[in-house]
C-alpha cells in the first residue's frame, strides 16, 4: 500500500479550513505552519497531523526561519507538497518548493500571481489587452506616461493583495508628492491607467493547464470603491451563456494559460470598459476572499476550498474530477456594521442560505435558481444594509481578510 501523502500548508492569517480538512479526508498527512499569534486560533487541529508556529512581526516572517524549520521537519518528514493558503504566503511557498526541491510553481511564475507589474508585463506581452501602465521607477518614463495618458490614473503596490494600499491619482502635480512619500518603496510600484467600467471576477478550479469550471460574477460597485468610500460590497453570478459570461471565460482561459498556471484554483478580476473592452486587471493563484468562497458554494454546492486540496493532492499524477454541481445562482451582500451583533433577523427571505457571523460585519448570501429573483434580494439587502446597518473605516484601519 503507498505511503500517504504529506502537505504541508503555511498560513500567515487563519484561513484554509476547509482545504485542511478535505486533504485529511483524502488520506494526506497535514501540516500546517502558521503565525505564533494564531497559536490559540480555532484550526481544526484533528486533522493535523503537526502545527508549527513561526514568530510574525506584524506578519512578517524571516524566511530563514522558514526554510530552516522545514528542512528541519524533511529530515523526518518526505514533503511531498507545499500549498500557500493566503496571497501573502505565496513567496514563501514558492521559496520552500525551490529549496526542498518539491514539486509546483516556482518563483519566476508565482511573481506573475502575485506581483501586479509582473502579471501585468507578461499579459502585455502576450497580446492580453490591460490598462496602459508604467513601473514607479524611471522618472522620464513615468512623465512620458502621464503625457501620454489622461489622468486619473491609479498608484498601486506591487506585491499587496485586493485593494490594500492603493491610491487614485487626480493629475500630475499630485503624484510626484506621493512618490516622493513613498521614499525607497517607490519602485514597489506601479502606475496605471483608471478605467472607467464594472470589475468582474471569475473563480476556477485547474488541472494540467485546463480550466475545468470557472464562475463568472460581477460586482455591484468596484471594490476599490467600497474600500475607500464605504458602503456595502455585493456580488453575484453573471447570467450563464450570456454575452458577459462568455467572454469573460474566455478571456479567463487566455490569462492562465499566458501567466502559467498548471494546477490549482485562482481568482481573476477583469473590468468591462465603459468602452465595450474587456481588461484584465489581476489574477491570483488561491482562492477569492472576501465570502466568495461561500458564493461560489451556494450557487454550485462546490467548495472552491476542498476542491483545491483534491487537485493539489493529485498533483498531475493521478486524474482529477469535479463534484457534481449545481448551476443555480447567488448573490453577496456584507457591509461592515454600526453593532458589533447586526440584528438581521427581517432578512428572512427564503433565498438566504448563509450568514456571516463576525463582529461589527453584516453579510449574507441568497441563492435561487432564478437570477433575477437574486438580482432583485440583492438590490433589496444593499439599499436596507446601507440605510440600517452599515458603517464605515477607514482603509488604513481595516485588518486583512
Amino acid at each position: 500500500m503507498p505511503e500517504p501523502l504529506s502537505i504541508l500548508c503555511i498560513a500567515s492569517y487563519h484561513k484554509g479550513q476547509a482545504f485542511l480538512r478535505e486533504a485529511k479526508r483524502q488520506g494526506a498527512r497535514v501540516y500546517l505552519v502558521t503565525s505564533e499569534s494564531l497559536r490559540d486560533a480555532d484550526w481544526p487541529r484533528e486533522c493535523l497531523d503537526d502545527i508549527f508556529f513561526v514568530h510574525d512581526d506584524d506578519k512578517k516572517w524571516r524566511l530563514e526561519d522558514l526554510l530552516l524549520g522545514a528542512s528541519h521537519l524533511a529530515r523526518t518528514v518526505a514533503i511531498d507538497r507545499v500549498v500557500a493558503l493566503d496571497d501573502f504566503d505565496l513567496e514563501k511557498a514558492s521559496a520552500l518548493r525551490e529549496h526542498l526541491r518539491v514539486p509546483g510553481m516556482g518563483e519566476t511564475t508565482t511573481r506573475y500571481f502575485r506581483d501586479k507589474l509582473a502579471m501585468r508585463m507578461r499579459a502585455e506581452e502576450h497580446g492580453v489587452r490591460v490598462p496602459a501602465f508604467v513601473h514607479v521607477l524611471n522618472e522620464a518614463k513615468l512623465r512620458a506616461f502621464c503625457a501620454r495618458v489622461p489622468a486619473p490614473w491609479v498608484l498601486k503596490p506591487r506585491m499587496e493583495a485586493g485593494t490594500i494600499g492603493i491610491r487614485k491619482v487626480a493629475s500630475e502635480a499630485e503624484l510626484w508628492p506621493l512618490i516622493d512619500a513613498l521614499g525607497d518603496r517607490a519602485s514597489s510600484h506601479l502606475l496605471e491607467q483608471f478605467v472607467p467600467g464594472d470589475v468582474c471576477h471569475v473563480d476556477s478550479i485547474v488541472y494540467e493547464r485546463e480550466v475545468l469550471v470557472a464562475v463568472a460574477s460581477q460586482y455591484g460597485r468596484p471594490p476599490f470603491d467600497v474600500s475607500h468610500a464605504g458602503g456595502v460590497f455585493t456580488t453575484q453570478l453573471l447570467e450563464r451563456g450570456s454575452a458577459d459570461d462568455t467572454a469573460l471565460q474566455a478571456f479567463n482561459r487566455e490569462v492562465l494559460r499566458t501567466l502559467g498556471l498548471v494546477r490549482g484554483v485562482s481568482h481573476t478580476e477583469f473590468i468591462k470598459g465603459h468602452d465595450g473592452q474587456l481588461y484584465f486587471l489581476e489574477t491570483s493563484a488561491r482562492v477569492g476572499g472576501a465570502h466568495i468562497v461561500e458564493l461560489v458554494e451556494a450557487a454550485t454546492g462546490m467548495n472552491l476550498w476542498a476542491e483545491w486540496a483534491r487537485v493539489e493532492l493529485a498533483g498531475g499524477k493521478t486524474p482529477y474530477a469535479l463534484p457534481p454541481m449545481r448551476r443555480d445562482y447567488a448573490g453577496l451582500v456584507t457591509s461592515l456594521a454600526k453593532d458589533e451583533t447586526p440584528d438581521l433577523s427581517a432578512f428572512d427571505a427564503p433565498e438566504v442560505v448563509w450568514r456571516l457571523q463576525k463582529p461589527y460585519h453584516a453579510g449574507l448570501i441568497v441563492a435561487s435558481p432564478d437570477r433575477a429573483r437574486v438580482a432583485a434580494l440583492v438590490d433589496d439587502y444593499a439599499r436596507r444594509f446601507a440605510e440600517g446597518h452599515s458603517t464605515f473605516i477607514p482603509p488604513g484601519d481595516k485588518p486583512h481578510d
